[in-house]
């Protein structure tokens, strides 16, 4: 579903060169829900951005399908993003004057289509807002509003759905509930979901957990627990302190 193959991406020239990725290549199978962590400067929000197209890899390719998303301009990224990449973030990002309901279509709206009525009505009801849809976020809990954020993410069936740290402003017990969710929409709809974590506890709800360090993918581990998880991010941060 998502390829990418030797991308690399600097930020800066000369000595204030910043090697954000050097030459890393995966394959993300659909159907798959992968983790990705790293130490603070690894390269993971970098990783996300390039693979979902929100920034251009200096080299390499980042492939959607058959679509190589380098190739693009802005307006035909931009419409691809609308109608087959979904996006989960921290900070939720919703607006505030509309309502839940014109909130989770905002992006079919945008892309000038209509969304599926059915398929609506049946996400609404799996993230538990069909008593809230008149409501805006403001009147909605912290987990309530990452719930409409998982709505609109899916709500045009997209082909991936990219998370950035989406349990990062909820608690223990609401992140919790966020993570059965994205966890369902791949065992139930067999959906593709990538999120960026730093927390062990969240990366152990993945298939797969890939660690980047210093813009390199350098290892993974598959259906771990939250204690493999952070043995090894604790390895890496001493590596890293070591070369520090």
């Amino acid at each position: 579903m998502i390829r990418l193959a030797q991308v690399s991406k600097t930020y800066g020239k000369g000595d204030n060169a910043v090697h954000a990725l050097r030459n890393v290549s995966y394959v993300f199978p659909a159907g798959t829900f992968t983790a990705v962590m790293g130490p603070s400067g690894s390269g993971k929000s970098t990783f996300l951005h390039c693979a979902a197209g929100l920034d251009r890899p200096g080299s390499g390719s980042v492939m959607l399908g058959e679509v190589d998303l380098a190739t693009l301009g802005e307006r035909r990224l931009t419409e691809l993003r609308r109608q087959r990449i979904g996006f989960v973030f921290q900070a939720f990002n919703l607006i505030g004057s509309l309502s839940v309901r014109d909130n989770i279509l905002l992006p079919p709206r945008l892309a000038g289509t209509r969304a599926d009525r059915a398929w609506f009505d049946q996400v609404v009801a799996e993230v538990g807002l069909a008593d809230r849809l008149h409501h805006r976020p403001g009147e909605l809990s912290g987990g309530q509003q990452q719930r409409v954020a998982i709505a609109r993410a899916l709500v045009t069936r997209p082909d991936v759905v990219f998370g950035d740290e989406p349990t990062g402003a909820l608690d223990t017990r609401t992140g919790a509930e966020v993570l059965a969710l994205l966890r369902a929409v791949v065992d139930q709809h067999r959906q593709t979901v990538i999120m960026v974590t730093h927390d062990p506890v969240a990366a152990a709800h993945a298939d797969r957990v890939l660690f980047l360090a210093d813009g390199q993918l350098v290892g993974h581990l598959d259906r771990p627990t939250p204690a493999e998880v952070a043995a090894r991010m604790t390895h890496l941060d001493d590596r890293r302190a070591a070369r520090c």
